[in-house]
């Protein structure tokens, strides 16, 4: 069974989120903040990371640049969930190493299909 991270930090994003993943066959983790995402990246290493761009502490662009920079975590996929979907927020998760960008809401379909192209 594959795990995925999930950091968000609103309840009903974070619930939706979860009850789609754990529907389609996946161990989920939870983070509402960057230093919870941190300690359970410390404890565990998942498939996929879920990050949302703003949060409490550090962005979710911050946290990404981290994780892609780090030989420990820089193979793990991560898709952005996030309000903010301009071209340029999108254009800057990709830069910064991002593997995907879904826009909330998120619809469970591309987020299904999206976990298939990067979990293999």
């Amino acid at each position: 069974m594959s795990t995925v991270l999930v950091v968000e930090d609103g309840l009903t994003d974070m619930e939706i989120l979860c009850s789609y993943l754990q529907q389609a066959g996946y161990f989920v983790i939870t983070a509402k903040s960057s230093e919870e995402a941190q300690e359970k990246l410390n404890k565990n290493q998942p498939d996929l990371i879920f990050l949302d761009v703003i949060l409490p502490g550090k962005s979710g662009f911050e946290i990404c640049r981290e994780l892609k920079n780090n030989h420990m975590t820089s193979k793990i996929p991560v898709v952005f969930c996030s309000t903010k979907n301009s071209n340029v927020d999108k254009m800057w998760g990709n830069m910064l190493g991002a593997d995907g960008y879904l826009s909330k809401p998120i619809s469970k379909d591309e987020l299904l299909v999206t976990l298939k192209q990067l979990i293999k």
